[in-house]
C-alpha cells in the first residue's frame, strides 16, 4: 500500500489529486511517504511547497516499484480470474465411455482453443485413486466407490450388448458354447449381468470355451467380426465399432444396463473450466 501510494503520486505529481485516486485523504498520502522515508532511512521527496522532485533514490524505488506493481496486477488478474474455457482439465475414464466422450471434448477444445484436454483410459479401481488422490479433475465409473473423499453422481446408463459374428441370427445357448467368448478385462463382469439374466444355463463365464482376449477397447470386435467368438460390451464401445455390418447386435428379453457415475473430489473447488466440461459431458452422454 505504500508503495502504491508512492507511485500514485509521482505519476500524478498532486497530493490531492492523488489521494482522491486512491481514496484517501491528503495527510494519508503525507503518512505513507514519511514511512517509506522512514523505512529506508531515505528521502525520497525534496518538497517545494505544494510542489515536489524526486531524489535519486525516490526515482529509484520509484522506476523498481512501478514494476513490482504491474507484477502484482497481473498476478492478481491471474489467480482472481476464472475463464470457462481456459487451461487444463483432466478426465478419466472406462474404455468404452471414452470411445464417445473423448471425440466430443476434443470438438469442445476445436472451439476453445485455450481449453486443454487431458484424456485417460483406465479401470474404475485407478480412476477412484485418482479422483481421491487430485491427479484428476473429472473421473467417471461404472461402479460405486469405496472412498469417503469421492463423490458419484448418477448421469446416465449403458446397455450391455451381446455381439456375435454377423451370419449369428439367434442366439441360441448352444450357439454361444460352439463359438466360445472374446474375453476382455471386464468381460466376466459383463457377460454374468447380462447373460445370466438371460440365460437360464449361465452360471459362469468360463463355461464358454475362451476363443481369444483383447485389452484395446477398440479391437475386442475385431475377432468377433471375423467368426472366432462371441463377446459382451457396453453399447458405446459397440457403437465405435467402424464395421458394424461384420457383427450381429443382439437385444436380448431381459435388457441390463450399467450406471455411469460422475465423479469428483468432495473437497475440492471446481474452476469454471471444468464445470463447463462436466457439463458438456453430461450432454453428451445422456
Amino acid at each position: 500500500m505504500l508503495l502504491r501510494s508512492f507511485c500514485t503520486l509521482v505519476e500524478i505529481g498532486h497530493f490531492t489529486r492523488s489521494a482522491e485516486r486512491l481514496n484517501m485523504t491528503q495527510s494519508g498520502i503525507s503518512q505513507h511517504i514519511r514511512k517509506l522515508e522512514e523505512q529506508l532511512e531515505q528521502d525520497l521527496l525534496i518538497r517545494e511547497g505544494k510542489q515536489f522532485t524526486l531524489t535519486d533514490a525516490g526515482q529509484r524505488l520509484y522506476t523498481e516499484g512501478k514494476q513490482i506493481i504491474n507484477s502484482l496486477s497481473e498476478l492478481e488478474q491471474r489467480v482472481t480470474t476464472d475463464p470457462a474455457f481456459e487451461g487444463v482439465v483432466r478426465v478419466m475414464s472406462p474404455g468404452s465411455i471414452g470411445l464417445k466422450l473423448y471425440r466430443y471434448l476434443l470438438t469442445l477444445q476445436v472451439q476453445y482453443p485455450k481449453l486443454v484436454i487431458d484424456y485417460r483410459f483406465a479401470p474404475n479401481a485407478t480412476i477412484e485413486k485418482a479422483i481421491a488422490e487430485h491427479t484428476v479433475d473429472i473421473g467417471f465409473m461404472t461402479s460405486s466407490s469405496t472412498l469417503a473423499e469421492v463423490s458419484l453422481k448418477p448421469i446416465a446408463e449403458e446397455a450391455l450388448l451381446l455381439v456375435t459374428p454377423a451370419n449369428i441370427e439367434e442366439p441360441s445357448w448352444q450357439a454361444l458354447m460352439q463359438l466360445g467368448f472374446i474375453d476382455h478385462p471386464d468381460g466376466a463382469f459383463h457377460s454374468s449381468l447380462l447373460l445370466g439374466a438371460n440365460f437360464s444355463e449361465f452360471k459362469h463365464y468360463n463355461q464358454f470355451k475362451k476363443a481369444g482376449f483383447s485389452n484395446q477397447i477398440s479391437l475386442i470386435l475385431e475377432p468377433v467380426a471375423m467368426g472366432l467368438g462371441f463377446t459382451v460390451l457396453p453399447a458405446h464401445a459397440v457403437a465405435a465399432f467402424p464395421h458394424p455390418e461384420q457383427v450381429k447386435i443382439h437385444y436380448l428379453n431381459t435388457p441390463v444396463t450399467e450406471t455411469l457415475y460422475l465423479g469428483v473430489h468432495l473437497n475440492k473447488f471446481m474452476p469454471s473450466r471444468v464445470n463447463s466440461v462436466m457439463v458438456a459431458a453430461k450432454h453428451c452422454l445422456k
